[in-house]
């Protein structure tokens, strides 16, 4: 099966933040596996850690792309997608999912057409599934930032996406 293209926001970063973290970087450098909280301070200074981004570190650090692509890649804290101005996380654990989660983040998936771990394009949504949020009694849950919808059915997704548009 042949999926489209994956689903991308242009890269949005200004001067001040590339001096900035051109800053972390010359501030860290020198200490012993900096690698990481400078990934950590890239991503607080643009919200997440686009190719442009790693590129830079990769550069001031003269340390090979692969290997800042490999620990952005490796640990869950890094995005690299930027995430919305409304962050939609579905859970998908079993309780939910036995109670229908699946067909409501497909339902939410057809109706922003993105997938998860992706963004639209006006930056307004991003989509991502989640294991667990500790909300079973209210199978199947999602939230929106930190507003939590359960019981759902597939019929309230657009609704409640509508309150956010």
């Amino acid at each position: 099966m042949l999926r489209a293209k994956k689903q991308t926001v242009p890269f949005k970063g200004t001067k001040e933040q590339e001096n900035q973290l051109k800053q972390v970087i010359k501030e860290l450098r020198d200490e012993k596996g900096c690698l990481m909280p400078i990934m950590q301070k890239a991503q607080d200074i643009y919200g997440y850690l686009p190719i442009e981004v790693q590129k830079i570190i990769s550069d001031e650090l003269s340390v090979p792309m692969e290997k800042v692509y490999g620990v952005a890649t490796f640990y869950a804290q890094f995005n690299l997608m930027p995430k919305g101005d409304y962050q939609i996380s579905v859970c998908l654990g079993t309780a939910c999912y036995v109670k229908g989660s699946g067909n409501i983040f497909n339902k939410i998936k057809t109706t922003l057409k993105i997938d998860s771990g992706e963004c639209t394009p006006d930056g307004k949504f991003s989509l991502d599934a989640c294991r667990c949020i500790g909300a079973c009694g209210l199978a199947p849950v999602m939230t929106v930032n930190d507003e939590v919808y359960g019981r759902l059915t597939v019929d309230e997704v657009e609704t409640i996406l509508q309150k956010y548009a």
